[in-house]
């Protein structure tokens, strides 16, 4: 039995707000509804042209959410600002430019040790759990220990498009990812393209996952299940 979190990425649901203008759907009451669901997390992504989730959304989540809240994002000072303001959970570092459609790579933990131990630092020195959005290379788990993170967030994508082609070759490089950073004490969270077909595989075979955030497969799931089944779906491909 797994005790992989399900934490549920909202940005889409703020994208369909902003098509129309106004308020419908209300982000408050979905982040609600998919607590009382069975959510056990939120998960906002934050980009500073705002088409998604807005900074006041943020503000207004950290308010609600009882579970646990996570702000994922690129790390620049304006983001920095919004995490040390509103004190999720956990901080999840992107390095996401801002003209990026979604998140399409990993930290160069090696490149980057310097200025990723210095913010991880200062989130953590306000009592912020943090984890570091990583391809599943060896290498940089190892890179990523010495930044001080609590997690690395593994990125899931290639498995995802791979997954129907060899599932066993998809899924290895992240086990390995995964042992080494379990031997390392890392905590392991994962997240981008995990849906209802690759997703209870994934946790299967992938040792100690503490946390999987997903958000647009599920939002599509819910367009023909309903909100309420598609939560408990996912919840049962973990369970």
């Amino acid at each position: 039995m797994s005790n992989t979190k399900l934490s549920v990425n909202i940005n889409k649901f703020a994208t369909i707000r902003n098509a129309r203008g106004g308020n419908n759907p209300d982000l408050i009451q979905v982040a609600k509804d998919c607590e009382t669901f069975g959510a056990e997390g939120i998960t906002v992504h934050p980009r500073p042209d705002e088409r998604h989730i807005r900074y006041e959304d943020t503000r207004a989540l950290t308010h609600v959410v009882g579970t646990e809240f996570n702000i994922e994002g690129n790390p620049n000072q304006t983001f920095i600002d919004l995490v040390l303001e509103t004190k999720p959970t956990q901080v999840t570092l992107v390095p996401d430019g801002p003209n990026v459609l979604t998140s399409n790579a990993g930290w160069d933990c090696i490149k980057n040790e310097k200025f990723l131990k210095e913010t991880i630092a200062l989130f953590q020195s306000n009592g912020i759990r943090t984890s570091i959005f990583i391809d599943p290379v060896v290498d940089q788990i190892k890179a990523a220990k010495q930044t001080g993170t609590d997690r690395v967030e593994l990125y899931t994508e290639s498995f995802a498009s791979q997954f129907e082609l060899d599932c066993e070759k998809a899924v290895r490089p992240y086990r390995e990812a995964a042992e080494t950073a379990i031997s390392m004490e890392i905590g392991i969270n994962a997240g981008h393209d995990l849906d209802l077909k690759n997703l209870k595989y994934f946790v299967t075979n992938v040792p100690n996952v503490l946390e999987v955030s997903i958000g647009h497969a599920l939002v599509c799931d819910a367009l023909y299940l309903g909100l309420h089944n598609t939560i408990v779906a996912y919840l049962n491909q973990l369970r």
